[in-house]
């Protein structure tokens, strides 16, 4: 099949119903998909103890502490 421009793809398929392009959409994700590595699967496990660098030396409860007196102004 000769290969046509993203333009001319893109005329044809605002040719289409609606419906034929809704379909048209599906079977190209489908396709496009194929040939794409899946993305690796991340647990939020992953995410234990960054940034914990940034709480060193600093009292949890004094912390707190300051932060609920600024809520009163």
């Amino acid at each position: 099949m000769a290969a046509i421009s993203y333009e001319s793809a893109l005329s044809m398929a605002e040719s289409l119903s609606p419906e034929e392009q809704l379909r048209l959409i599906e079977e190209l994700k489908v396709r496009a998909s194929e040939g794409v590595a899946p993305e690796p699967q991340h647990s939020i496990m992953e995410l234990c103890g960054l940034g914990k660098e940034i709480w060193e030396g600093i009292d949890a409860q004094e912390y707190v502490n300051n932060e609920r007196a600024s809520w009163n102004g």
